[in-house]
């Protein structure tokens, strides 16, 4: 229990350092945590008229690789169907969409040590 836990308080963590490069970069936040049936979305944001889906992968340390390396296909599938699914929601938001994923490293004490935003991966 107490372990993921852990994970989801590193999870909120790199959410947060997300959502703030993202305002910072002329991002509107719309949603962080949609979740369906389908599966979740980390962050809704919309940017120069696309609606954008962010999957946000948080590590400490990087003995298995790089965070963004964890999104799988299979992951990349559960997002495009939920994000396809949020549209469906909101036919107000424009059609353009697109799916980003960051990955944020830190050290143990939770500092930052990497961070990297990779713009449309697929959809």
């Amino acid at each position: 229990m107490k372990l993921q836990s852990h994970r989801q308080q590193l999870g909120k963590k790199g959410e947060d350092l997300a959502v703030k490069y993202l305002i910072k970069h002329g991002y509107r936040i719309l949603e962080r945590n949609f979740q369906k049936r389908y599966g979740e979305l980390d962050i809704v944001a919309l940017r120069d008229n696309t609606l954008v889906f962010v999957e946000v992968k948080t590590r400490i340390g990087h003995a298995f690789g790089k965070p963004e390396e964890s999104v799988t296909p299979w992951k990349l599938r559960e997002v495009v169907q939920t994000a396809h699914y949020y549209k469906l929601l909101h036919p107000e938001f424009p059609d353009s969409l697109r799916i980003d994923v960051i990955g944020i490293e830190l050290d143990v004490d939770q500092t930052l040590k990497y961070f990297n935003h990779i713009e449309n991966v697929t959809l």
